[in-house]
């Protein structure tokens, strides 16, 4: 069960090892933790939110700065706990990050499945003109406004070591 008391918050120092048992349990793997402790290394990050369970952490994010363009976040990797997908954790844990981007004035873009992310608030209208190394059809937009920017996306090298 999720504790409605303290619904999502910045993750804290001494989680981590929680965090990335969480990223390694959602995925089924390793990557996703290594793409942390790497982006970590490397100083992109710009913030790491989670909800706190009654058995430890549900659900994570991290936000990390884009080398370009400047002032861009990259939305990666979003996890909710196994047993606790589909009950709308993280739908709800979205919709609360794109109305932050919406209110503060930041950009952040998120590659992904497009359904789960345009219902907690992306826009895959507003990626159409962006260039990414990876798949634009994938590339969602959240943020200020209802243009459709043309960019170059330049992620963190720790993306690239993956």
């Amino acid at each position: 069960m999720v504790q409605s008391h303290d619904f999502m918050r910045e993750m804290r120092a001494g989680e981590e090892a929680e965090v990335e048992r969480l990223l390694q349990k959602a995925f089924g793997g390793n990557d996703e933790a290594r793409l942390v402790r790497l982006l970590r290394k490397q100083g992109a990050i710009a913030g790491e939110m989670v909800i706190p369970g009654e058995d430890g952490i549900a659900a994570y994010y991290a936000l990390s700065h884009f080398v370009k363009p400047k002032g861009w976040l990259c939305l990666a990797p979003v996890a909710v706990r196994p047993d606790l997908q589909g009950k709308g954790i993280g739908r709800r844990m979205m919709g609360l990050l794109t109305e932050w981007a919406r209110i503060s004035g930041n950009t952040v873009v998120v590659l992904g499945e497009v359904g789960f992310y345009e219902r907690g608030g992306f826009s895959q209208a507003r990626a159409a003109r962006l260039s990414s190394p990876y798949p634009v059809e994938h590339t969602l937009l959240a943020g200020p406004g209802s243009d459709v920017p043309e960019a170059e996306l330049v992620y963190p090298t720790a993306f690239s070591a993956l």
